[in-house]
């Protein structure tokens, strides 16, 4: 198969799936409901998105393993049980979408459908009967869109993505922002089941589509990029061998040889005992085995120095479909804290200011930390109707397993400890303790003395901190210096004074108020 190289506005052909623009105006900050049905060879599944327009949150979000695929290879036709599974999931979805008002679904369909010799019987049978039509996309496309996907969770993602299902294993490299090269396989663990001949036979056909995919594609990319759910499986199943303290799927980060000894550990584990330690389903599970054969292979062959874990694919591809460049260019993380803030602060655009009023204690920083600050700010009052002696709690816990793009795993636990700080003085005791290892002790303590600017900030004065007084730190003397305003001086009351002395602590400075005359 020849690989295309291709830009997202190259394909027009699929662009109309949704039947209407989902971002008219290029400006809009959010996306009222949306829904996407991803019918795969061994998943059947509807995700509706609201939201951040540019980091769409799932509202809901259900699947069934229906295997519509399960013996494709050998009989050419979909698997009669997956069959029914998939109907009857297809028209549940009908019938959910239509309570939840969000208008046609749009429902993708892949490689089993694509493949079957009785795909446009499914395709008239489903439309028959629960009015959903199916767009089925070639295996070029599915790499694109994917592709598009990986691009939600990391606008600058460069290296090459791999998205297996049931009955097909999709590559494509990524940079620039743009979708390249592009190719699909028969590598899906479904497929593999048909491979004759025992473990021998199935790794002789691995290699062998593995060296035609790197001549099409390419080697030499850093990052691989994994999309599919028995890639989340082993990295599930990665976690647990190693112990890792954050269950968040999402941007967990393997290196090669690392995951090489979990492929290992994988085989000498009982099924059931992995099932029960990782709540994976028995059907993924089951799979399992010949997707780790494949990505051994996929390590051996493409060398890559890092692999992410992606849980964004289809789905979020097509979203990414139809935004404008100027939206696609938005940071995901800070428009989802955005939003956040206007739908769940008590004072919507207070975080900006609370930002302008702490930055300068911090001078010069790096964009990446400038950001992770700017979150902060929009955050750290979006858990207020929590109880009181509890907040703390909560915005850690929101903030390191929310479903927010292009945050990585330390920076979730960053912005979780600063959002602890926010409203506790220590941390210490705190059941979150495993999380912080990800954490070096100058990170933990940059993420401290931020908390604590904002403990101070949020609660000196009500609409704007700036009214109030002007912060600075003076290298020379070692000094947090506050410039009261006459207003001011009236607010640095013995609380604010309290907030005020332990920001100073945090930092190791000396606290100086200076009071106007």
């Amino acid at each position: 198969m020849t690989p295309k190289t291709v830009s997202p506005a190259d394909d027009g052909e699929d662009r109309d799936a949704f039947g209407k623009p989902l971002f008219d105006d290029p400006s809009a900050r959010a996306v009222s409901r949306v829904g996407v049905v991803d019918v795969g060879s061994n998943s059947v599944r509807m995700v509706v998105f609201d939201g951040a327009a540019r980091s769409p949150a799932y509202f809901y979000n259900e699947k069934v393993m229906a295997g519509l695929g399960q013996g494709l290879a050998e009989t050419g036709r979909l698997n009669p049980r997956g069959r029914e599974r998939a109907l009857s999931a297809l028209r549940r979805f009908a019938l959910l979408a239509k309570g939840m008002d969000i208008g046609p679904l749009t429902c993708v369909a892949t490689a089993a459908v694509r493949d079957a010799a009785d795909g446009p019987e499914f395709q008239r049978l489903v439309e028959a009967e629960t009015g959903l039509r199916l767009h089925v996309i070639d295996g070029a496309e599915e790499a694109r869109l994917s592709a598009q996907g990986v691009l939600v969770g990391w606008p600058d993602a460069q290296g090459l993505i791999c998205d297996i299902g049931g009955n097909s294993m999709e590559l494509a490299v990524l940079g620039g922002r743009k979708v390249g090269a592009r190719d699909t396989s028969p590598l899906g663990p479904f497929r593999l089941q048909q491979v004759e001949g025992g473990k021998k036979e199935q790794l002789a056909h691995i290699r062998n589509h593995m060296a035609r995919l790197a001549r099409s594609v390419g080697t030499g990319h850093e990052k691989l990029y994994l999309v599919g759910g028995s890639w989340r499986a082993i990295a599930r199943l990665d976690m647990e061998r190693q112990n890792y303290p954050l269950l968040v799927l999402h941007e967990y980060r393997m290196e090669p040889e690392g995951l090489l000894k979990t492929l290992d550990w994988i085989g000498k584990q009982d099924v059931a005992e992995l099932r029960a330690k990782t709540g994976t389903s028995a059907a993924r599970l089951e799979l399992v085995p010949l997707a780790a054969l494949v990505l051994r292979e996929l390590i051996e062959t493409f060398q890559p120095k890092e692999i992410d874990v992606s849980s964004y694919g289809i789905r979020e591809g097509l979203l990414y479909e139809q935004m404008p460049d100027k939206l696609r260019a938005r940071d995901p993380l800070i428009e989802a804290c955005r939003h956040a803030e206007r739908t769940q602060s008590r004072l919507p655009g207070f975080g900006k200011k609370l930002h302008a009023f702490i930055e300068p204690l911090f001078g010069e920083v790096t964009p990446a930390r400038y950001r992770l600050m700017r979150a902060a700010c929009l955050l750290h009052d979006t858990t207020w109707r929590t109880h009181p002696d509890y907040r703390f709690e909560a915005c850690f816990d929101n903030v390191t397993r929310a479903n927010m793009a292009a945050l990585s795993h330390p920076e979730r636990v960053f912005l979780g400890v600063a959002l602890l700080h926010r409203y506790k003085n220590s941390r210490s005791g705190s059941r979150f303790e495993p999380l912080f290892s990800l954490l070096g002790p100058e990170q933990l303590r940059e993420a401290e003395i931020l908390g604590k600017a904002m403990r101070f900030g949020a609660m000196f004065a009500i609409h704007d901190p700036a009214d109030a007084g002007q912060l600075a730190y003076n290298e020379n003397t070692n000094s947090i210096e506050l410039t009261l305003t006459k207003r001011g001086a009236g607010l640095f009351g013995e609380v604010a004074e309290a907030r005020f002395s332990s920001l100073a602590a945090a930092m190791k400075a000396t606290p100086l108020a200076i009071v106007p005359s």
